[in-house]
């Protein structure tokens, strides 16, 4: 198990570079998740590691954020916020709103985005311009996303009705695990960069009709949960809708944003 300095090194820099709170008793899970980033780049220990993070302020940052960042994540989890999604999809769309813009914050593999790809798709078809940007911190999970290829074990549980208009066989070789693929166009619909929610001001531009930034908040600290719920609410446009996660609360935080049910929130 690492050594209480040597955790804190580590703890110390997750805080600093992307507002994750490493908190005591996760001595094992962090050594565990770093060591393949040891073995990779031919280092004694995970001391030496630390010190080459150190010493290189670039891609190996990532590559450490990349591995201690917890990628938990399903289709359709927490199903009662797509159903509210859908409801005010409903609305934008006899509103007669031209353009749609939402944004999800905590991409993973890409369940979550195109989740939503299918609720917005379900209601306002192609009769309108609407779009899904999907951000995360972790280069490696995106990459993932954007493939958007999944096993069959991924799937399970899916709608059957969706699984066959969304998805399509990924072509496979001999012996390869199948899987399948997000089809086109809807794959098109979302949009994958990478962003970090500790370094507000974000550079995105609003105004934006829904954000989703569920179960990533529980792993920062109150200043940087305060500065992601700034920016969220600084993006949305007036009656525009927040969602987090079920497990996630805004109490003790700055915000003009109105409860609406648990775990949605509404700009005024």
């Amino acid at each position: 198990m690492l050594a209480p300095e040597l955790f804190r090194r580590f703890s110390d820099l997750a805080h600093s570079r992307a507002g994750i709170a490493l908190k005591e008793g996760k001595e094992t899970l962090v050594e565990s998740r770093i060591a393949k980033r040891i073995s990779a780049l031919g280092l004694a220990d995970a001391a030496a590691y630390a010190d080459y993070l150190d010493s290189h302020d670039g891609e190996e940052i990532v590559q450490f954020l990349d591995v201690i960042s917890t990628n938990f994540t399903s289709f359709f989890r927490e199903p009662d916020h797509f159903e509210r999604l859908s409801e005010e999809a409903a609305r934008w769309r006899a509103e007669g709103r031209e353009r749609v813009r939402v944004w999800c914050a905590a991409s993973s593999t890409g369940e979550e985005p195109y989740t939503l790809v299918m609720t917005l798709h379900e209601v306002l078809g192609d009769s309108l311009d609407w779009k899904l940007l999907a951000t995360d911190i972790s280069t490696r999970v995106l990459d993932a996303a954007r493939r958007g290829r999944f096993a069959e074990d991924r799937l399970r549980g899916l709608d059957p009705a969706l699984r066959q208009r969304y998805f399509t066989a990924a072509p496979q070789g001999p012996g390869e695990t199948p899987e399948w693929q997000f089809r086109s166009p809807h794959r098109e619909r979302a949009s994958f960069g990478r962003l970090n929610l500790a370094k507000p001001p974000f550079p995105l531009s609003g105004p934006l009709d829904a954000i989703f930034c569920r179960n990533v908040m529980i792993y920062f600290d109150a200043e940087t949960r305060q500065g992601v719920v700034s920016e969220a609410e600084r993006l949305l446009r007036p009656g525009g809708l927040l969602f987090i996660g079920h497990a996630e609360t805004l109490n003790g935080l700055r915000t003009g944003l109105v409860l609406e049910r648990p775990s949605v929130f509404r700009r005024r």
